[in-house]
């Protein structure tokens, strides 16, 4: 009987053995063989559409591979996500492109095979396309970017001239608030002249005889409302957010500027959409701006900080930590709205960061000067002084260059002025005071055409 027992126990053994080297196997392959990737989740579909571009953005978790080709007779750009499946959200995206897009005639979504979606855009126009993604940033996870720029872009001088929107009769626009009739000149632009002399005889007086000026050309604007598309700037307590703000208050003083008909302006952006920083220093340059004014409404981390400032370039640094925390907020811009890295120009960057002047900083000192002077009439001055910091929206080395705080929007209080149209309307009429005061003492030089 023992034997028998003994003889017995031995496959008992042998089994168990198995089994657990089996299942110590099987262990094995499963730590040293990758599990199947989960597939991404789209989060997120926006679409921004404009006459310089349109651009279509995913969020998602992760990141993606991508790949994109165009097909041409009809014109389509077809793109393929890899390592997602087609979901309600990504579905939304049809909806999403509207008939005015001036570039994309609608999209079809599907799903191309396992685990890839298909885009495909029909298209308006030939385009060429930028297909990008960004890290996550901010508020923002992992971005893939749809850019599509016209294959043909218009000439911007001939596109400012053809508008001829100083010309004509003002658009039919939303009305405005009630604002009482616009006072007078103080200083005509077109000419000075001195004042006639006082013949009482009681108090004579002398006015000093002013340098008479005759403007000989137009004067071009550049007029650029901060961030816009995926960058909202500052966000208020209301929920109200900067981009719409200075979006408001510089078409109005657009309007404003073209009554009179030696001034025309081009606006940096005319909708919500996305512009990186040195393209709006660019867009200024090639319309040969004689100014440039770029708009925006202040935040600070404490709701108590209030009131109106205006900015120049500095050659030497900030004129204040307040100036240099601002400009820095500033500048993450393109972070935040999403640069193609891979087409920035470095040669543009560099001529942007090192050839601003001293006479150009002197200049747009002087035009602060006046816009602050009339700004002050309206509300509290944050600094009684134009201040100086590296905003590199304010780089162009050749074109007097001022950014507006009109207000700070972190403020409840001044959230509350920023959107209300009277207010929007009297920033903008002391703005437009301040710019033809400084161009009444400073008048524009001929400029060559730029190459």
């Amino acid at each position: 009987m023992p034997r028998s027992t003994e003889i017995r126990s031995q496959p008992v053994k042998s089994k168990s053995r198995r089994t657990i080297l089996k299942a110590g196997g099987a262990l094995f392959v499963s730590v040293v063989t990758p599990l199947p990737a989960l597939a991404s989740q789209i989060l997120a579909v926006r679409v921004w559409p404009s006459e310089d571009y349109t651009r279509v953005t995913l969020e998602n978790d992760s990141n993606l591979k991508v790949t994109h080709f165009v097909v041409k007779d009809p014109e389509r750009l077809v793109v393929d996500i890899e390592g997602i499946d087609l979901n309600s959200t990504l579905k939304d995206l049809v909806a999403k492109i509207q008939p005015n897009d001036p570039y994309i005639k609608q999209v079809r979504v599907g799903q191309n095979r396992p685990s890839v979606v298909r885009l495909v855009f029909d298209l308006k126009d030939e385009i060429k396309p930028q297909v990008f993604t960004l890290a996550p940033v901010g508020e923002y996870k992992y971005r893939f970017v749809i850019d599509l720029y016209p294959a043909n872009p218009p000439d911007p001088i001939a596109a400012l001239i053809q508008k001829g929107d100083w010309l004509k009769e003002a658009p039919a626009t939303p009305p405005l608030a009630q604002t009482p009739p616009p006072k007078p000149d103080p200083v005509p632009l077109a000419e000075i002249k001195p004042q006639p002399e006082d013949r009482n005889e009681r108090n004579p007086r002398v006015v000093p005889e002013e340098p008479r000026m005759q403007l000989t050309r137009m004067i071009t604007i550049a007029l650029d409302p901060g961030h816009g598309g995926e960058d909202p700037g500052a966000t208020g307590a209301r929920g109200n957010r900067e981009k719409d703000v200075v979006l408001s208050i510089a078409k109005r003083l657009k309007r404003k500027i073209e009554q009179y008909p030696n001034m025309r302006v081009m606006l940096t952006r005319d909708a919500d959409f996305f512009v990186p920083l040195g393209q709006r220093v660019v867009k200024a340059r090639k319309v040969q701006a004689d100014l440039f004014v770029s708009i925006h409404a202040d935040a600070f981390v404490q709701p108590t900080a209030r009131g109106s400032s205006v900015f120049a370039l500095s050659e030497k640094g900030a004129s204040s930590t307040a100036a240099r925390w601002l400009a820095n907020k500033e500048n993450s811009a393109d972070l935040i709205g999403g640069v193609n890295i891979k087409t920035h120009d470095r040669q543009l960057a560099s001529v942007l960061l090192d050839l601003s002047t001293t006479a150009q900083i002197n200049d747009s000192l002087r035009v602060g000067n006046a816009v602050l002077k009339e700004i002050g009439g309206i509300n509290k001055l944050h600094k009684g002084a134009v201040e100086q910091a590296g905003f590199a929206v304010l780089k162009a080395p050749d074109i007097p260059s001022i950014l507006i705080e009109t207000a700070f929007i972190s403020n409840p209080e001044e959230e509350a002025k920023l959107t209300d149209e009277r207010y929007q309307e009297q920033m903008a009429d002391a703005i437009l005071t301040g710019i033809r005061n400084y161009f009444a003492k400073n008048p524009p030089l001929a400029k060559n055409k730029l190459t």
